[in-house]
Protein backbone atom coordinates (compact mmCIF):
# COMPACT_ATOMS: atom_id res chain seq x y z
CA UNK A 1 0.00 0.00 0.00
CA UNK A 2 1.36 3.40 -1.00
CA UNK A 3 1.82 5.88 1.82
CA UNK A 4 0.15 9.29 1.65
CA UNK A 5 3.02 11.76 1.86
CA UNK A 6 1.06 14.91 1.05
CA UNK A 7 1.41 16.40 4.54
CA UNK A 8 5.17 15.98 4.49
CA UNK A 9 5.47 17.32 0.94
CA UNK A 10 3.25 20.34 1.64
CA UNK A 11 5.14 21.21 4.83
CA UNK A 12 8.37 20.95 2.85
CA UNK A 13 7.01 23.33 0.22
CA UNK A 14 5.62 25.77 2.81
CA UNK A 15 9.01 26.02 4.52
CA UNK A 16 10.69 26.71 1.16
CA UNK A 17 8.09 29.42 0.54
CA UNK A 18 8.64 30.94 3.98
CA UNK A 19 12.41 30.98 3.55
CA UNK A 20 12.23 32.41 0.03
CA UNK A 21 10.05 35.31 1.16
CA UNK A 22 8.75 35.90 -2.36
CA UNK A 23 6.33 34.07 -4.64
CA UNK A 24 7.30 30.64 -5.96
CA UNK A 25 5.86 29.20 -9.15
CA UNK A 26 4.06 25.88 -9.28
CA UNK A 27 7.03 24.56 -11.27
CA UNK A 28 9.49 25.57 -8.53
CA UNK A 29 7.31 24.03 -5.85
CA UNK A 30 6.89 20.88 -7.94
CA UNK A 31 10.67 20.53 -7.86
CA UNK A 32 10.65 20.80 -4.05
CA UNK A 33 7.76 18.37 -3.71
CA UNK A 34 9.04 15.97 -6.38
CA UNK A 35 5.70 16.05 -8.18
CA UNK A 36 3.90 17.59 -11.13
CA UNK A 37 2.97 21.33 -11.19
CA UNK A 38 -0.68 20.35 -11.69
CA UNK A 39 -0.60 18.46 -8.39
CA UNK A 40 0.97 21.52 -6.74
CA UNK A 41 -1.78 23.81 -8.04
CA UNK A 42 -4.50 21.41 -6.87
CA UNK A 43 -2.91 21.05 -3.44
CA UNK A 44 -2.19 24.75 -3.02
CA UNK A 45 -5.78 25.57 -3.98
CA UNK A 46 -6.95 23.80 -0.82
CA UNK A 47 -4.41 25.70 1.25
CA UNK A 48 -5.53 28.95 -0.38
CA UNK A 49 -9.15 28.23 0.57
CA UNK A 50 -7.99 27.78 4.17
CA UNK A 51 -6.15 31.13 4.01
CA UNK A 52 -2.62 29.73 4.38
CA UNK A 53 -1.30 30.71 0.94
CA UNK A 54 -2.22 33.11 -1.84
CA UNK A 55 -1.35 33.22 -5.49
CA UNK A 56 -0.69 35.92 -8.00
CA UNK A 57 -0.69 35.55 -11.78
CA UNK A 58 1.69 37.00 -14.28
CA UNK A 59 5.35 37.91 -14.25
CA UNK A 60 6.72 37.66 -10.72
CA UNK A 61 3.63 35.81 -9.60
CA UNK A 62 3.30 32.47 -7.91
CA UNK A 63 2.40 31.06 -4.52
CA UNK A 64 3.33 32.71 -1.25
CA UNK A 65 2.58 32.39 2.45
CA UNK A 66 -0.55 34.34 3.45
CA UNK A 67 -0.60 33.67 7.19
CA UNK A 68 1.34 34.13 10.38
CA UNK A 69 3.43 30.95 10.68
CA UNK A 70 3.14 30.99 14.45
CA UNK A 71 -0.66 30.84 14.21
CA UNK A 72 -0.80 27.74 11.99
CA UNK A 73 -0.25 24.23 13.32
CA UNK A 74 0.56 21.03 11.51
CA UNK A 75 -3.00 19.95 12.36
CA UNK A 76 -4.34 22.99 10.51
CA UNK A 77 -2.41 21.97 7.39
CA UNK A 78 -3.50 18.34 7.84
CA UNK A 79 -7.13 19.49 7.96
CA UNK A 80 -6.66 21.71 4.88
CA UNK A 81 -5.45 18.63 3.00
CA UNK A 82 -8.72 16.91 3.81
CA UNK A 83 -7.50 15.02 6.91
CA UNK A 84 -5.90 12.14 4.98
CA UNK A 85 -5.89 8.69 6.56
CA UNK A 86 -3.08 8.43 9.10
CA UNK A 87 -2.90 4.68 9.56
CA UNK A 88 -2.29 2.25 6.73
CA UNK A 89 -3.31 -0.72 8.87
CA UNK A 90 -6.89 -1.82 9.28
CA UNK A 91 -8.98 -4.66 10.59
CA UNK A 92 -9.86 -7.94 8.90
CA UNK A 93 -13.56 -8.31 8.11
CA UNK A 94 -13.55 -11.69 6.39
CA UNK A 95 -15.72 -13.40 9.04
CA UNK A 96 -17.55 -10.65 10.96
CA UNK A 97 -19.71 -13.22 12.78
CA UNK A 98 -16.65 -14.99 14.21
CA UNK A 99 -16.25 -14.14 17.91
CA UNK A 100 -12.46 -14.41 17.68
CA UNK A 101 -12.36 -11.91 14.81
CA UNK A 102 -14.74 -9.60 16.70
CA UNK A 103 -12.44 -9.70 19.74
CA UNK A 104 -9.35 -8.95 17.65
CA UNK A 105 -11.13 -6.18 15.74
CA UNK A 106 -12.37 -4.50 18.94
CA UNK A 107 -8.85 -4.49 20.36
CA UNK A 108 -7.22 -3.22 17.18
CA UNK A 109 -9.92 -0.61 16.52
CA UNK A 110 -9.33 0.81 20.00
CA UNK A 111 -5.56 0.76 19.59
CA UNK A 112 -5.72 2.43 16.17
CA UNK A 113 -8.10 5.14 17.45
CA UNK A 114 -5.84 5.86 20.43
CA UNK A 115 -2.73 6.05 18.22
CA UNK A 116 -4.47 8.38 15.78
CA UNK A 117 -5.71 10.64 18.59
CA UNK A 118 -2.18 10.83 20.00
CA UNK A 119 -0.75 11.80 16.61
CA UNK A 120 -3.48 14.41 16.01
CA UNK A 121 -2.81 15.89 19.45
CA UNK A 122 0.90 16.14 18.60
CA UNK A 123 0.16 17.87 15.28
CA UNK A 124 -1.81 20.48 17.23
CA UNK A 125 1.28 21.42 19.27
CA UNK A 126 3.71 22.18 16.42
CA UNK A 127 3.44 25.44 14.48
CA UNK A 128 4.88 26.25 11.08
CA UNK A 129 7.02 28.87 12.84
CA UNK A 130 8.54 26.13 15.02
CA UNK A 131 9.41 24.12 11.90
CA UNK A 132 10.96 27.19 10.28
CA UNK A 133 12.99 27.92 13.43
CA UNK A 134 14.19 24.33 13.59
CA UNK A 135 15.24 24.52 9.94
CA UNK A 136 17.17 27.74 10.53
CA UNK A 137 18.93 26.23 13.56
CA UNK A 138 20.06 23.28 11.45
CA UNK A 139 21.30 25.58 8.69
CA UNK A 140 23.31 27.59 11.24
CA UNK A 141 24.76 24.41 12.77
CA UNK A 142 25.80 23.15 9.34
CA UNK A 143 27.51 26.47 8.57
CA UNK A 144 29.39 26.32 11.88
CA UNK A 145 30.54 22.77 11.12
CA UNK A 146 31.71 23.74 7.64
CA UNK A 147 33.63 26.71 9.03
CA UNK A 148 35.39 24.42 11.55
CA UNK A 149 36.41 22.06 8.76
CA UNK A 150 38.09 24.90 6.84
Amino acid sequence: MKRDSRLSAVLHALLHMAERGQPMTSEELAGCMMTNPVVVRRTMAGLREAGFVRSAKGHGGGWEIACDLSAVTLKDIYDALGAPQLMAMGIHLESPSCLVEQTVNRSLTTAFAEAEALLIDRLKTVSLAQLADDFREHVAARKRNLEREL
